[in-house]
């Protein structure tokens, strides 16, 4: 039996250098197809309890990842691509260092235990000299990841960019959609600003954090093979899964946990920004204490999930630790042990020698467990950057939406799903028509069933009626803010008309930026206007002593708050007097101004010749127009020509008749008095006429 044992180790050793190799080329072939099974993604992504898709490295998280990709990296010669080579190239050549790093510790180890002071001085000088190039190569390595991360931010911003606000040359309301007119998105501003940020820097990082650990993986256990045999390889290696196999089991969520902080954090924005755009109004409503509880509501929700990722992330870090650094540690020393002990290989090694190799080993067991923790580790950075893809592929995906017209909003209970499923025709013309369009608001109730009307180049219309009966609503699809689900829409291109509201928009800049608004100085230049021109035009709205009051048009503060309403009203109108569109959308733009200012603006918009389409109840503007729409409130409306004098007349007339109406109540009171009084006199009969003579 031992005769056999010995024939087979004898066999064994002669054919152990064939064996070595197969054993090493099985080793990298399993370590390949293990980096590929850590990253690869399920059949069918897991749901959650409440049926949405959990975020998760799956199918669908590599379809994102992919079309993101083609957004980031446009072609193989493009600034990211050399800059990913690049990094490759720097990754690559410290794995190279790290190597002739490790054989040099051992050689210095070696020196020192052999005691030779010449060979470890020149040792120590290789050391110092390789310091040049490694440190090199690690800053590098940092400064073009954050090159990347960068490049990758600026190149998806900009796409994003080009969606909300639309390219140069090109308008898109998609901002004002994703706010208004669907629900999926309720934090734009944080996706755009930190999302990215936080997308962009999270996918520079992963590829050094992947493809590096793999290939560490690969060379360092072949060096390791080679210098204490593939056996001990084959051991680690078997031990290694195992417990790797345990920590993925044991890895919780952190993908959905990324996603939900990013989503917590832009409610927390949303709520402040609020406050910031409702400041007034919150002020004077006292409602200061109900905003600081919802926004102690949200940071209470958004400290409560932090505090729970935190304490996730600790418990996986250290059992991470436990198993990585201190259970491969130990089971590595045993192995880098196996040439001193068994002298494999060894000959008739000296001390020196065994304790080079030992060191070496070492050194390259702790690099090759290193690497393969950061592969392990870097599955959590995935998990990550999968909650980081989803929200900027929602993002992505609701722009194209709305920007295709498709909308997802919270619909009322008396909604009439039916108009959602059909779009009207919009055409371009000199004319304003609106030709059986309905409308309905973004909720899905139905203001107007079908609404009819026509309004030619100098033919002023006023729009009137209730609250909520449809007339902002009308402006709204007529400037394509809101889609028309039916009939005809013609209108003028969205340069010849503009819409001047109640609470102006006065933007950041100086005080001729608000005139020329969204025009700015070099536009108005080119146009031929000039500073003198703009005070001309200010003489129209009775607002010429404003640029000397604040300081010369290049004065620059906060408008909205330094400006008084009525001052706003007038700026915007000066704003409609430069630009001289064909057609002017005005929604109760001079409730704030004297009827003596109103009158002067609106004589010059007869001189200008623009046409009107006004919402006002003020009579003294019915003389400046020639039809009139009023909404009733219950869905009817009554287009027609309007006769100002007719229709001031009967104003006048309703008016004295409410005013008599209103002494009605006064009267009978009175008469009941004198009746009371008369009861008391003596021979009085309810019947006869009362007589009140003394």
């Amino acid at each position: 039996m031992s005769k056999e044992s010995g024939n087979a180790s004898v066999v064994y050793t002669r054919h152990r250098p064939a064996i070595q190799r197969l054993l090493i080329t099985c080793f990298v072939a399993y370590t390949l197809r293990t980096s590929y099974t850590t990253f690869r993604y399920p059949a069918r992504p897991k749901q959650k309890k409440d049926g949405k898709e959990r975020v998760q490295i799956d199918a669908l998280f590599y379809s994102r990842l992919s079309r993101l990709l083609k957004i980031l990296i446009p072609s193989w010669n493009s600034k990211e691509a050399l800059l990913l080579a690049m990094h490759s190239s720097f990754l690559l050549l410290r794995t190279v260092i790290s190597l002739y790093v490790a054989t040099l510790d051992g050689r210095i180890v070696s020196s020192l235990v052999r005691a030779q002071p010449k060979q470890f001085l020149l040792n120590i000088a290789k050391w110092m000299a390789v310091a040049v190039p490694a440190t090199y190569t690690n800053s590098m390595l940092s400064y073009v990841q954050s090159k990347l991360a960068i490049a990758y931010r600026t190149r998806l911003t900009r796409e994003v960019m080009d969606l909300y606000l639309g390219k140069e040359g090109e308008s898109s309301q998609a901002f004002y959609q994703l706010a208004n007119l669907d629900d999926r998105t309720s934090d734009a501003d944080q996706l755009i600003t930190l999302d990215i940020q936080q997308f962009s820097t999270a996918l520079a990082a992963i590829y050094g954090n992947t493809a590096k650990p793999v290939l560490d993986v690969i060379l360092y256990n072949y060096q390791l093979s080679r210098n204490v045999g593939a056996e001990g390889l084959v051991l680690l290696t078997v031990l290694v899964q195992s417990s790797a196999a345990l920590l993925r089991a044991l890895t919780p969520s952190f993908g959905a946990l990324a996603a939900q902080e990013s989503q917590l954090s832009g409610t927390l924005r949303t709520t402040h920004s609020r406050i910031l755009a409702w400041a007034e109004e919150i002020a004077f409503l006292s409602g200061e204490t109900l905003e600081k509880l919802k926004l102690d509501r949200a940071y209470f929700s958004l400290l409560t999930h932090a505090a729970h990722s935190l304490q996730v992330r600790a418990a996986h870090a250290m059992l991470e630790e436990g198993v990585v650094k201190w259970l491969w540690g130990a089971v590595g020393m045993c192995i880098c042990a196996i040439p001193v002990f068994f002298n494999l290989g060894a000959g008739g090694r000296g001390m020196g020698e065994r304790t080079e190799g030992f060191v070496t080993n070492r050194r390259l067991l702790l690099s090759a467990s290193d690497a393969f923790g950061r592969v392990l580790y870097s599955y959590k950075e995935l998990s990550e950057l999968a909650g980081y893809t989803a929200r900027v592929s929602q993002l992505l995906d609701t722009l194209h939406s709305v920007r295709s017209g498709h909308f997802e909003k919270r619909l009322s209970a008396t909604a009439d799903t039916s108009l959602f499923e059909q779009r009207g025709t919009v055409e371009e013309s000199d004319e304003i028509e609106f030709r059986d369009v309905p409308i309905v608001s973004p909720a899905g109730e139905v203001l107007v069933r079908k609404l009819t009307f026509h309004v030619k180049p100098g033919q002023h219309l006023l729009i009137v009626g209730p609250n909520g009966c449809g007339k902002s609503s009308t402006f709204r699809i007529l400037g394509g803010l809101w889609p028309a689900y039916a009939g005809l829409v013609r209108k003028p291109p969205p340069g010849e008309f503009t819409y001047i509201p109640q609470r102006p928009y006065l933007s950041l800049g100086t005080l001729r930026d608000q005139v020329i608004y969204p025009h700015g100085k070099e536009e108005m230049d080119a146009k031929g206007v000039t500073d003198d021109d703009l005070l001309s035009i200010l003489a129209h709205v009775d607002l010429e002593p404003i640029v000397a009051r604040e300081g010369g048009w290049d004065a620059a503060r906060d408008w909205s708050t330094s400006l008084s309403g009525g001052d706003k009203q007038r700026i915007a109108m000066a704003r409609l007097f430069y630009h001289k569109p064909k057609y002017a959308i005005l929604d109760e733009c001079t409730s704030s101004v004297t009827l003596e200012v109103e009158k002067l603006m609106f004589d010059h918009v007869a001189e200008l010749g623009i046409t009107l389409l006004t919402v006002s109840h003020r009579p003294s503007l019915w003389k400046y127009h020639k039809m009139i729409l009023q909404f009733d409130g219950q869905g009817n409306y009554i287009f027609t020509e309007l006769d100002a004098e007719k229709r001031l007349a009967l104003q006048e007339e309703k008016q004295t008749l409410e005013a008599k109406l209103e002494e009605v109540p006064k009267m009978r009171a009175r008469l009941e008095e004198l009746k009371a009084v008369a009861r008391d006199r003596v021979g009085y009969n309810p019947q006869q006429p009362l007589e009140l003579g003394l």
